[in-house]
């Protein structure tokens, strides 16, 4: 199986390797701030794609107030997040072949939505489009430059693919995100590549952000 097509499998596969592994420092929490504070609605509902076991990112949306919707592909995963934090509804999804959701006030892809091929990140947009309500916050993190790139995840090959961010900000507008922020191989943040969007309250894709 080639590495793109085998993500899923992998975390299945090392789910206590992973929680191990990623621990519980939450480096991310400066750009969880910013994004709880773009919809300030009581008890809003956020979709987290990619959810991993739920902490420690998940875990900190609950503790701000928020309803999460977890979905990740490798249900080991998910079975530890139901255990973790049952009053919250988790799924074993793909994140390209979504159940009926509804619609969020926020929706992050931390570290995920980079584990897509190129081809199958471009219509994401759209889904992300379709799962946002308006004024919602969408945040993920990707690639600095277009292509792909092969990192190890217990000794087997992990799989990172990536637009250039002239396209992300073409997808993003085309589907009536603004963005907020973009912060390129962030040193704050283990150096992450990170987009902070917000779903306009009018989609109109002949204005430019």
């Amino acid at each position: 199986m080639r590495p793109a097509d085998a993500v899923i499998d992998l975390y299945q596969g090392n789910a206590t390797a992973w929680v191990e592994l990623r621990g519980q420092t939450l480096f991310e929490q400066p750009w969880l701030d910013r994004f709880l504070s773009i919809t300030l609605t009581e008890g809003q509902n956020i979709l987290d794609l990619g959810c991993g076991s739920g902490q420690p990112i998940a875990e900190y949306l609950i503790a701000n107030g928020c309803r999460i919707t977890g979905v990740d592909g490798a249900k080991s995963l998910i079975e530890i997040a139901r255990e973790k934090l049952p009053e919250h509804r988790w799924l074993t999804a793909d994140m390209r072949d979504l159940p009926p959701l509804g619609k969020f006030h926020g929706l992050i892809a931390w570290h995920s939505f980079f584990h897509l091929k190129p081809e199958d990140q471009r219509p994401m947009f759209e889904t992300f489009s379709r799962l946002c309500q308006p004024g919602a916050a969408l945040m993920f993190t990707s690639g600095s430059t277009h292509g792909e790139a092969i990192g190890t995840f217990e000794g087997q090959p992990l799989y990172h693919g990536s637009l250039d961010s002239t396209e992300y900000h073409s997808l993003l507008q085309t589907n009536g995100f603004g963005v907020v922020d973009h912060v390129k191989d962030d040193p704050t943040c283990g150096g992450s590549t990170i987009w902070l969007t917000q779903k306009k309250l009018r989609h109109d894709s002949s204005q430019r952000s």
